[in-house]
C-alpha cells in the first residue's frame, strides 16, 4: 500500500499552478487543432496541485463557456477527498481519526473509502490492509536516520498493524489497539478520479482524461483521435502504451519512495512482515472505477503476480499488467 507522504512520482515535482488558477487552450500539432475545430469541438487543460503531487484535468467541449464550471466542481470534488481523506493535511478527517483514535460522525467519504478498503483486505486475505500506516513512519524515521530498521523494530510495528482491529459504523470509527494509525493512500487517488469523473459527467461534459495521480478516460480528443496512456518508462519513452484508454488505471510501483538503492526496500509494505515485496517492479490495474483500479493494484503487488491476478479476476471488467523485478 502506497504510504509516502511526499510526492507520488519524480515526475509531479513541478507544479503547475495551484487549484483552479490555471486554464489554458490545449495546444498540439497544427493538423490536429484544424480537425477539432472541424468537429466543432475545443480542448482545456487545468492543472492544480492535490495529495502531494501535481494532478490535470483536460477536457473537451463544444463551447468555451462550458469549461469553468466543469473545472469547478471537478476541483472541488478533489478538495473534498483531500478534506476525508488526505494524510497531507493535519486536518483532514482522517488525520483526526489517527490522532484521537477515534471520529466521531465521520465524513461519508471517507466511510465509502475505508469500508471499500476492508473489504479488500478481507478478500485479498490481509495483503491490502489500510492500518500499514506504522509501518512507512517506522521505515521513513529509520531512513532519515540512515538506518534500515531491524526485526524486533518491524515486528513491533507490526504488532499495531491489522484491519480487523477497525470498528465502522454510522456513527463512528474507532480503533482497537493503542497504537494504530490509517491510511488511505492506496486508494484515494483512484477514488478522488471517480469523483471528478462523476462532477464532469453532470456538468455534459462526455470527453476528458483525468489525471488524480491515477487515471481515468472518456470519449476522445477533440480532433476525434483517442485517449492513450503511457505506462512505467523505458529512456525518453514509456515502456507500454494503453491505446485507446478508456475508464481506470492506476499503478503501484516500486519507484515512488525507496528505502535502498535497489529498490528491495520502498512505500509498498507486506503487512505480516513489515518488508517491502520483492518479486515486482510494478502493477497496473485498468477497472470500471478508479477505486477498484488502485486498491487492486496495491493489493497485487504485495501479493505477487499469480495471486495478484487470481484476485483481479474477481472482479468483472479488471486486467492486470505485472513487471517482474529484474
Amino acid at each position: 500500500m502506497s504510504l509516502s507522504l511526499r510526492p507520488a512520482m519524480e515526475r509531479r515535482r513541478i507544479l503547475l499552478g495551484g487549484l483552479g488558477a490555471l486554464a489554458a487552450l490545449a495546444t498540439g500539432p497544427a493538423a490536429f487543432r484544424a480537425l477539432a475545430e472541424h468537429r466543432g469541438r475545443r480542448a482545456a487543460t487545468r492543472a492544480g496541485l492535490a495529495f502531494g503531487t501535481t494532478v490535470s484535468l483536460t477536457l473537451v467541449a463544444e463551447r468555451d463557456d462550458a469549461f469553468e464550471p466543469a473545472f469547478r466542481d471537478a476541483f472541488a470534488a478533489i478538495r473534498a477527498v483531500e478534506a476525508a481523506g488526505s494524510l497531507y493535511r493535519p486536518d483532514s478527517a482522517l488525520s483526526r481519526l489517527n490522532r484521537d483514535g477515534r471520529l466521531d460522525a465521520p465524513d461519508p467519504l471517507v466511510l465509502a473509502m475505508l469500508r471499500f478498503a476492508l473489504t479488500l483486505a478481507e478478500r485479498s486475505g490481509g495483503a491490502f490492509d489500510p492500518t500499514v500506516q506504522p509501518l512507512w513512519t517506522l521505515w521513513s524515521d529509520g531512513a532519515a536516520r540512515g538506518e534500515r530498521p531491524g526485526p524486533q523494530a518491524r515486528a513491533e510495528a507490526v504488532s499495531r498493524v491489522g484491519w480487523r482491529h477497525v470498528a465502522v459504523d454510522e456513527t463512528g470509527i474507532r480503533f482497537a489497539r493503542a497504537g494504530m494509525c490509517l491510511t488511505l493512500n492506496g486508494l484515494i487517488q483512484g477514488f478522488a478520479a471517480d469523483r471528478v469523473m462523476a462532477a464532469l459527467a453532470a456538468h455534459g461534459i462526455a470527453d476528458a482524461f483525468v489525471d488524480t495521480g491515477e487515471f481515468a478516460a472518456a470519449g476522445a480528443h477533440a480532433d476525434g483521435t483517442p485517449w492513450r496512456l503511457g505506462l512505467g518508462a523505458h529512456g525518453d519513452r514509456p515502456s507500454e502504451v494503453i491505446a485507446p484508454f478508456a475508464g481506470f488505471a492506476a499503478t503501484s510501483g516500486d519507484d515512488a519512495t525507496a528505502f535502498s538503492p535497489d529498490r528491495r526496500d520502498h512505500h509498498i509494505f507486506d503487512p505480516a512482515t513489515g518488508l517491502s515485496p520483492t518479486a515486482l517492479s510494478r502493477v497496473t490495474v485498468t477497472a470500471p472505477s478508479g477505486l477498484l483500479a488502485d486498491g487492486l493494484s496495491t493489493a497485487a503487488f504485495v501479493m505477487g503476480e499469480a495471486a495478484g491476478a487470481a484476485l483481479v479476476r474477481l472482479y468483472s471488467g479488471c486486467a492486470a499488467r505485472f513487471t517482474v523485478k529484474l
